[in-house]
């Protein structure tokens, strides 16, 4: 019994839908609830949130970092809801480890993309600070080391679905399709936004496909590795209610969020 549900195959329209909720979730933590809430929180007057970027009429480090500080603590959270992996199906199981892995990568992988390209948040974090090359360098040697200890972090969750017969098969369907997935997304939910295309080249794909680069590692990374019987999981099945939710989130995500949206008081 357990060899013949480990070994049939995933639903990719449901792998699909489980990633772009995961993404959406990752991307209005980071610019909600970190920007957003942060900035309203230091006393803004008017906030304009996108899918790409937050607008605001006051501009502190704290309201730079705390987009990444936020991703960063909920993917703890969501490691510790993963201590207990057995009381969750595989859909659910799956989309918590997508979601603990894209907030990860996103916290970790902005010091890294912001100290090699002294752009983005932690760019702003850090501007007048001296000597900036200085700075810099120090964006890289956190990013570098916790982006990779980041990858462990996930890996060791993805570990039980891994196949019996061909472990890197269903580990490159179940993360090479998230990354193409949110990186689709991304894109699409950048188009609209209200400050303009550049956004969309700067910092919407590469934050989503830099930051999710070790999405594509991980299946080469973890292909020695060979997951017990005991702890394999079976295989994400065709779910109406994750692909409905999905279809739901990722037009908000379009056509609502990627417009934009103002608040002001």
């Amino acid at each position: 019994m357990l060899d013949n549900t480990v070994s049939a195959k995933d639903d990719r329209f449901t792998v699909i839908a489980i990633s772009a909720l995961a993404c959406v979730l990752q991307d209005v933590l980071h610019e909600g609830l970190g920007h957003g809430v942060t900035a309203w929180l230091s006393g803004a007057h008017r906030l304009a949130i996108s899918t790409v970027a937050l607008q605001s009429d006051i501009d502190t480090r704290w309201i730079s970092a705390n987009g990444t500080l936020v991703n960063l603590l909920f993917g703890a959270i969501l490691w510790f809801l993963l201590l207990r992996p057995q009381r969750y199906g595989p859909a659910t199981r799956y989309f918590l480890v997508l979601a603990m892995a894209g907030n990860l990568f996103t916290g970790t992988g902005y010091f890294l993309f912001s100290g090699v390209f002294n752009f983005g948040d932690w760019a702003a974090v850090i501007q007048g600070l001296q000597p900036h090359w200085m700075w810099q360098l120090g964006l890289v040697v956190v990013g570098v080391p916790s982006y990779y200890a980041s990858m462990l972090v996930v890996a060791a969750k993805l570990k039980p679905f891994q196949g019996k017969d061909d472990p890197s098969r269903r580990l490159r369907v179940l993360c090479w399709t998230p990354y193409f997935s949110d990186g689709i997304l991304a894109g699409l939910g950048g188009l609209l936004n209200p400050i303009g295309l550049f956004y969309v080249i700067a910092s919407a794909l590469p934050s989503t496909l830099g930051a999710n680069a070790g999405l594509l590692s991980l299946p080469f990374m973890m292909r020695k590795r060979s997951g017990s019987e005991e702890e394999q999981v079976g295989p994400v099945r065709r779910s109406g209610v994750w692909i409905a939710t999905a279809a739901a989130a990722s037009l908000l995500f379009i056509f609502v969020l990627g417009r934009g949206l103002t608040w002001s008081r």
